[in-house]
């Protein structure tokens, strides 16, 4: 993998060697800021521009940084490009939240993606002759999953659903029953871009997901839990660093 050397670039205005090769992506900005505050030491913000903080410190001595990525696949296939081909970050992992399809996987559980379906057109522009399945990195996939056993947390490994739409029919119980009934466990809006661009760039990528909402039985988390909990992912992530 090649990595070019015009950086800053136009969505990142971090200098060449301030981004580690290790980065959590976070969707909210804020928790991005609340990771950095609370996890990393020698802490120096590298990103501000459109409010999506960057941030790169040490965890148990490793360099490692943070950055938001806002929502949906465009968004996440803006960052994530930056990232692996002006940055040479070679491993990104999405912290974020989804809710559940799935009738055992509850609220607060932990969500391993291990291929993300989707009803983005991303994947498609990659112009492959055929249908690109976007997956996680094997490697980091087993070092989460084994982290999360020694933290004794519950969790689920299996395909999530990466939506365009938070708002609508593709969201709606009928759209979710047909997913789950393929197995699909969570819904969220980011992993299928980042997969495909971690491919397209020979990179590593997971998602780690927190279950912040069931959309079966209605539960729910407030947007302060969303923001400023859900440690037991950020320590998981933080761990493959």
């Amino acid at each position: 993998m090649s990595v070019k050397s015009n950086v800053p670039t136009p969505h990142i205005e971090a200098r060449a060697g301030e981004i580690a090769e290790t980065i959590l992506l976070p969707g909210d900005p804020l928790r991005a800021k609340y990771i950095a505050e609370n996890f990393l030491s020698d802490v120096k913000q590298f990103n501000s521009v459109r409010n999506m903080f960057g941030y790169t410190g040490t965890y148990e001595g490793r360099p490692v940084s943070v950055m938001g990525t806002g929502m949906g696949c465009p968004s996440m296939g803006i960052y994530s490009y930056e990232l692996i081909h002006f940055y040479g970050v070679k491993n990104l992992i999405r912290v974020g939240t989804a809710g559940s399809i799935h009738p055992d996987v509850h609220i607060r559980d932990l969500v391993f993606g291990i291929g993300a379906c989707t009803t983005s057109n991303f994947p498609a522009l990659m112009e492959l002759p055929g249908v690109f399945a976007p997956v996680c990195s094997f490697e980091l996939l087993r070092k989460g999953v084994e982290k999360a056993e020694q933290m004794d947390l519950r969790y689920k490994v299996g395909n999530i659903l990466s939506s365009d739409m938070f708002y609508g029919p593709a969201e709606g119980p009928e759209a979710s029953k047909k997913w789950a009934s393929m197995g699909v466990l969570a819904i969220e809006m980011e992993a299928a871009a980042l997969y495909t661009n971690a491919a397209f760039g020979n990179a590593r990528a997971l998602t780690v997901l927190t279950i912040s909402d069931h959309l079966l039985t209605g539960e729910t988390t407030s947007a302060e839990e969303r923001q400023n909990s859900f440690t037991d992912m950020m320590q998981v992530a933080l761990s493959l660093a």
